[in-house]
């Protein structure tokens, strides 16, 4: 008869199972309402032994979050091929798979509070808005931003979040209908800002210019000529 025998784990190892299993639990309850002892338990070790990897309960809690955040920067990452605002779709319904599968912990991050509201989960933050708008910007083709775009882009990821944020406070919106909304914000917020500078209005015109008759720009078009009418 053969007797199993529990795999002794690497250093490493054992530390990438331990963050896997905070966001596990993350996923369920805030960041503040999971304890060590409970990290522990679910990964099959003693309390003492969770220090030996990290020096305290802040340590895994930011090496988690810092998990999590490149995660969350990854989903914005797509390609540049297509009109804009199919690829901007596409990134909405990873970003939103995101928030769905990680809700408390998105929602404990994003808004602060005692576990997370250090200077290095801050910066952790502010990384994936800035990685967002790094790649916003390179599927706009431009290299040197100028201030109302920059404007315009911030603005919008700033939007999604929030969005996000409402969204999980009791789901009252399909995020089927939230994800489009998202794309038609930024066309939005960008013809706004058109509105006021020719430079935008150019760069405006280079974007729809490809979009297909049942893009969701044009679904946006269409629907605001209805309600004009």
């Amino acid at each position: 008869m053969t007797i199993g025998v529990r795999r002794r784990m690497g250093v490493e190892e054992r530390r990438q199972q331990l963050i896997g299993v905070a966001l596990e639990l993350f996923s369920r309850r805030s960041p503040d309402e999971v304890s060590i002892d409970e990290i522990a338990s679910a990964a099959g070790i003693s309390r003492p032994l969770v220090y030996h990897y990290f020096p305290g309960k802040l340590s895994l809690y930011e090496a988690a979050l810092q998990r999590a955040s490149d995660d969350l920067a990854a989903r914005f990452v797509e390609p540049h091929e297509g009109p804009l605002g199919a690829r901007l779709l596409r990134v909405m319904r990873r970003y939103f798979d995101f928030v769905d599968e990680h809700g408390p912990g998105f929602s404990a991050l994003m808004r602060g509070g005692p576990a997370v509201g250090s200077s290095t989960t801050n910066a952790l933050v502010d990384s994936v808005r800035q990685a967002a708008y790094v790649q916003i910007i390179s599927h706009l083709g431009v290299t040197d931003p100028p201030a109302r775009l920059e404007l315009v882009v911030r603005s919008w990821i700033s939007l999604a979040e929030s969005t996000a944020l409402i969204w999980l406070d009791g789901r009252r919106i399909p995020r089927e209908e939230l994800e489009p909304q998202l794309v038609n914000d930024f066309a939005a917020l960008a013809a706004v800002s058109a509105a006021y500078d020719e430079e935008m209005a150019t760069l405006l015109r280079e974007v729809v210019k490809d979009e297909p008759a049942d893009g969701p720009f044009a679904h946006l078009v269409g629907r605001l000529i209805a309600l004009a009418s």
